[in-house]
């Protein structure tokens, strides 16, 4: 009799035990899978550092935004070595990238260099941008919509309260974590480093007038942007590196803002026709016009790609937090400057796919 019972009480143990372990596993899927708003759905995610790293590390988790195209893909690796290597910080990064690119970007992420880091990997479905972005039928192969993702950040980072976005052609010299504590002023739903600001230099762009300043992007003699009364001379800011609240994103509904403005320019075409710079800047130039707090300049020291020459002295490039090589010139290029800083976080790509692209290609260089 008691064998027989003590069999029944096995039996109904192991039967609480797996349901248990069956919801939580329909759960885990559901989390992994279920498409999130806005197209963007979570493909991969890496929830814990090891043990090993968790001791070496603080705390302190700083999600970081970065899209990551297959064509630059080994930028993007570049640029999240270079962060994780310079922080104790458990760095959470969200790779927001299209659907072809995954199963290269996750043998990528194996590299040992790389196989410690968190990361979660996000689809980003380009039809989100439908009827928002007016694309030239003969340069469709030239739109970029992952260039979009960071007007999307709370749905690609649902559960954080702040944030920050870089790009893919950037690499970091310092902590992270002061970046991610630039402080925000009250009712500022992000901070970005102003084109006046003292490390650049103004650049002018050869028949697109001053990129620094709002007249650069943003076509005046329409009505709808005079009726802004936006001042043209307006210092502009850099949209490439920058630190989002949010909180007051979501409650300022800032995604919606910017897809209105979109929009806009599809019916009224209001971006400068001598564009001094992407597609992207325009819409947040609008919205967080004098709504916007400022990051420390040597946060996005930029402009290394605009020209094969060294703009910047060494000891200067060597005092930056944050290098940014905006402009025709990448660091995965033949002729751009200060290549060998970045080529010290490139970790080669496994597939060999992003090497054979860097030795060929001329026109992938002038992206």
């Amino acid at each position: 009799v008691n064998i027989s019972i003590l069999i029944v009480a096995v039996v109904i143990f192991l039967l609480v035990i797996h349901h248990n372990f069956l919801s939580l596993s329909d759960f885990l899927r559901r989390e992994l899978s279920d498409p999130s708003p806005l197209g963007l759905q979570p493909i991969d995610f890496i929830p814990a550092a090891p043990q090993r790293l968790e001791d070496e590390r603080s705390d302190k988790e700083i999600s970081v935004v970065i899209a990551a195209s297959d064509e630059r893909l080994g930028g993007a690796i570049a640029a999240m070595n270079s962060i994780y290597q310079h922080t104790r910080a458990n760095v959470v990064f969200h790779i927001v990238t299209l659907n072809d690119t995954v199963d290269h970007l996750r043998m990528w992420l194996r590299s040992p260099p790389l196989k410690n880091m968190r990361y979660r990997i996000l689809d980003f479905d380009p039809r989100v941008l439908e009827g928002k972005v007016q694309v030239d039928p003969q340069k469709a192969d030239t739109f970029k919509p992952l260039t979009f993702a960071r007007f999307y950040l709370p749905n690609l980072v649902p559960h954080a309260e702040k944030v920050i976005y870089v790009d893919d052609d950037v690499i970091v010299q310092d902590d992270i974590v002061e970046l991610y504590n630039t402080p925000l002023k009250p009712g500022h739903a992000a901070a970005f480093s102003d084109d006046c600001d003292s490390t650049s230099s103004k650049v002018v762009v050869r028949g697109a007038g001053n990129q620094y300043n709002y007249i650069g992007f943003l076509d005046y003699k329409k009505e709808t942007i005079r009726k802004l009364a936006m001042k043209a001379n307006t210092c502009s800011f850099n949209p490439g590196v920058f630190v989002a609240n949010l909180t007051e994103w979501k409650l300022q509904n800032i995604t919606k803002q910017l897809e209105k403005w979109m929009a806009l320019n599809v019916q009224e075409e209001l971006y400068s026709k001598t564009l001094a710079g992407s597609i992207t800047t325009p819409p947040l130039l609008i919205v967080f016009y004098k709504q916007h707090s400022s990051i420390d300049p040597m946060w996005n020291v930029r402009h290394l790609g605009s020209s094969a020459g060294k703009r910047y002295s060494p000891q200067f490039v060597e005092a930056a937090k944050l290098l940014h090589w905006n402009g025709h010139f990448k660091p995965w290029g033949r002729t751009a400057s200060y290549a060998e800083v970045w080529e010290k976080w490139y970790v080669p790509d496994p597939a060999g796919k992003f090497n054979l692209i860097r030795r060929h290609s001329e026109a992938y260089e002038a992206k």
